[in-house]
Formats: C-alpha cells, structure tokens, sequence
C-alpha cells in the first residue's frame, strides 16, 4: 500500500496575476503555507487547479515549479485525464513525470460513455502510464458515475492503485470498502464526507479546503486516522459553514476568494469561470476572518 498518499492531499489552485498569466511568486507562498500547515501532499493540475483552460504547456510549467520549490519534499499528484482517450494517451507520452509519485485521472465527462466505456479508458490509460494512476469519480462534473463494481474491477490492474471518490454517496463508498484489495486507497474527494469515510476505511482526502486552512484541515484528518472521531467532528464542526461558499459560484472561485483575503494570492480565475461576487465575497471574508481569530487581511490584487 502506498503510504505516500495517506492523510490530507491539497489539491492545489492555480493562481493568476490579473492578466491570467499563472502567478509563480503566489503559488510559492502556497506551496509553503499548506506545508506548513500540515497536509501530506499536493495535487497540482486537478480540477481545483483549473485544469480545463490550463493549456498543456502551462500545465508543463507549473508542474516542473512545484517540483522545484517543493522544500518540504512532499509527495506530488499530477492531474492528467479527459474524455478523449487518444489524447490522455498522448499527453502521458509527452509528460516528463520526474518526481511524480501519481496521477489523478478524472473519469471521461460529458460524453457519458457506459461502464464498459469508463473501464477500458482506465485500462488504457492505466498500460500506458509510467506512473500509478488515481481513478477520479466526480459524477456531478462528469455526469456519469464510476460505479464501485467497476471501480472494483479496475483495482485488479497492477499499476491502478486507488481512487478519489466524489460521488457523496456512502453506501458506493462502503461496497468499495468492503470488497477493494486491502492495498487499493480509497480517498475521500468531498472534504465534509472525509471523517465518516475514513470511518468506513478510507486512508483520507484530497481536498479544496486545504488550500486555505490547512491546519484545522489537517488537524481533522489526523484525528480521524487515529480514531478519535470526537477531536475530528470538532474541526469538522468549525469548517462547516465556510464550505459550501467554496462552491457557491463554482470551484475554485470560492477557494481563491478566500485565498485573497488571507493574503496569499490574488482571486483570479479563468473564463467561462467569474470572481466571486460581492455578496459571496463578503460571507467569505466573515468566515474567513472567524477561523483566522483575527480581522481579515489586506486584498492582494
């Protein structure tokens, strides 16, 4: 079992300066800041990072920027999937994945292939990667469900070695618990659902909130790893209500939002995504201020 991928994943936003240019200084910050809060490893290039108007070069770059400003030597994830499985094919082949220790592939979206479909995509993908590979159910993005018989199907491949599972339904979860290869990962991908799925037998999360508040994050996680699931609910409790404003207007808008106000980086996104609006805004800045135990900090521009 890779131990490597236990605990609290932050899957990473991608910064922006205000000309859309990826905001290297911004992402360094973060990169100490999750460190230093205590999260386990990063996810670069995942949803949250933007990765549907990341072009692959940048993709390329930013890569090769955490791997070179990673000082705590944490783990890396790389986000590498789509719906045209020629072209995952494709971009595994002109990967350099130097430093890598696995992908996170989303399941195909948008074309709603069936199950069969789903399981020879990740079979592909899984025989050409030179890496392990991560499935990524997120029916509400995808629109198809990576049901757990296939996932549990997919498990059987040598080089698939766990999956994110965001489907937020718990009794998928349990099958996959019960039945998975006692080496498979089973990782939580809805950060509220982390506890009671580490209950069931999950090894942790990856998770947007990380990006942000990283101790009471992490400090969560670690509490439910080792069974104390009171500790747990307590942070639990403390992040419910900033949660759903991460979400509210679209992800990462809510996260970047809140990553303004704690200084580290501006709130830019790429279209068809829009910054928060200031109603949303303002409620971050109110949550944001509580978990900090302090007045907001200065906007970055």
């Amino acid at each position: 079992m890779n131990r490597n991928l236990f605990g609290t994943g932050v899957a990473l936003v991608t910064p922006f300066r205000a000309d859309l240019t990826p905001d290297y200084p911004g992402l360094r910050q973060l990169l100490s800041y999750t460190a230093r809060g205590g999260v386990n490893y990063y996810v670069v290039n995942g949803t949250t990072g933007e990765s549907p108007t990341v072009t692959f070069r940048e993709k390329g770059e930013l890569l090769a920027f955490v791997r070179e400003h990673n000082d705590a030597g944490l783990p890396v994830v790389y986000g590498l999937g789509g719906n045209n499985t020629h072209e995952v094919l494709q971009a595994i082949r002109e990967t350099d994945f130097t430093g890598v220790e696995a992908i996170l592939s989303v399941s195909p979206y948008y074309n709603k292939p069936s199950q069969r479909g789903i399981y020879e995509h990740y079979v592909a993908v899984a025989d050409a990667c030179p890496v392990p590979v991560l499935l990524y159910n997120v029916p509400a993005r995808t629109m198809s469900n990576l049901t757990a018989e296939t996932t549990l199907r997919l498990a059987e491949h040598p080089n698939i070695i766990g999956t994110k599972e965001a489907a937020g339904d718990m009794v998928q979860c349990m099958q996959i618990a019960r039945h998975k290869p006692e080496s498979f990962l089973l990782i939580s991908g809805d950060d509220l659902l982390t506890v009671p799925m580490v209950a069931l037998g999950a090894c942790g999360v990856i998770s947007v909130l990380a990006n942000a508040f990283p101790e009471p994050f992490t400090a969560m996680v670690n509490e439910a790893l080792a069974g104390r699931y009171q500790g747990a609910n307590t942070y639990l409790h403390q992040l419910l209500d900033v949660n759903p404003l991460m979400y509210a207007e679209g992800n990462p808008v809510g996260i970047k939002q809140a990553l303004q106000e704690l200084g580290l980086c501006g709130n830019h996104v790429r279209l068809p995504l829009a910054v928060a609006s200031e109603g949303l805004a303002r409620d971050i800045a109110r949550q944001v201020g509580q978990l900090a135990g302090r007045p907001v900090a200065g906007r970055v521009g």
